[in-house]
């Protein structure tokens, strides 16, 4: 079991922006930039392309989603999305704010935030989400 399938069940906690019955988005807690969320299946798989056609489909969807709420509450120009997949082998996408290319630099030094700046900041993102979902 990974790293993130124990952070799905709850046995580890986590900053949650987002979930439904197949993905589930939370807080990067060692960020490029402030609102660096990770958008995970729920079902195990080590590489993202070996995800079914549909569940890639619906997990870029998803992802969409939580990228919409994190560029309304970061102001940022654009959202990235990386996947790197190495460092966990469950398969995962980065959504990183960013407002020029190097904001999307994995190897400079982190974006440190304190447990109640990640809570208020999770709290900031779910929320953006469902005023986004209850206005469509």
């Amino acid at each position: 079991m990974t790293i993130f399938s124990k952070i799905i069940r709850g046995e580890i906690p986590s900053y949650k922006v987002a979930e439904d019955d197949k993905f589930y988005a939370f807080l990067d807690i060692n960020p490029v930039q402030q609102g660096h969320t990770l958008v995970v299946p729920k079902r195990e798989e080590d590489y993202i392309f070996d995800l079914s056609d549909e569940e890639l489909g619906e997990m870029m969807v998803f992802a969409k989603r939580v990228a919409g709420a994190i560029k309304e509450v970061t102001e940022c120009k654009k959202v990235s999305l990386a996947v790197v997949g190495l460092e966990v082998p469950h398969a995962h996408i980065h959504l990183i704010p960013i407002n020029s290319e190097g904001d999307l630099d994995f190897t400079k030094a982190r974006v440190e935030l304190t447990p109640e700046e990640m809570q208020e900041l999770a709290k900031k993102l779910q929320e953006a989400l469902y005023n986004t979902l209850v206005t469509r």
